[in-house]
């Protein structure tokens, strides 16, 4: 990791190590439940963990789950379409659903910006790429880290 963000209150760093065991749990539990989206609680759970410890954030940019499905979004900045307009849904579902519990028009204003600019982001920064192009670059991925390993 390029930079120490861990937090220094202890009672904090406990809260945000049980937020992100609970933020992982759940997008686990989307890989297999497509309702709940992987990489929205995976985004989450990096998040948390980065301002937690310093060794949980090691160790789960190391697993497999990271690997796997966040892998690329963070690398090479690309999302399968699917996984792309899921998050999007998912993320846009629960920004409408505080906005429409919200009674407070500063509030009601900053959320509708950060819909706009999630938008923005992912239309601008993320390259949507089908299933059998994701594959490819993984494999990429994969005969790189061989090579690093046989050096």
């Amino acid at each position: 990791m390029k930079e120490n963000k861990v937090v220094k209150s202890k009672i904090l760093r406990i809260l945000f190590i049980i937020l992100g065991t609970i933020s992982l749990v759940l997008g686990t539990i989307g890989i297999f439940l497509p309702i709940l989206p992987t990489v929205p609680f995976y985004l989450l759970t990096m998040f948390l963990y980065v301002r937690s410890s310093t060794k949980f954030a090691n160790w789960f940019l190391n697993s497999k789950l990271y690997k796997k499905h966040m892998e690329n979004f963070v690398n090479h900045k690309v999302m399968v379409i699917y996984s792309e307009l899921l998050l999007l849904s998912f993320v846009s579902a629960m920004l409408l659903t505080s906005l429409w519990f919200i009674n407070n028009l500063t509030m009601s204003i900053i959320f509708t910006i950060l819909i706009f600019f999630k938008y923005l982001y992912f239309i601008l920064k993320i390259t949507p790429i089908s299933k059998k192009e994701y594959l490819k670059i993984k494999e990429e991925g994969k005969k790189k880290m061989m090579e690093v390993n046989n050096d």
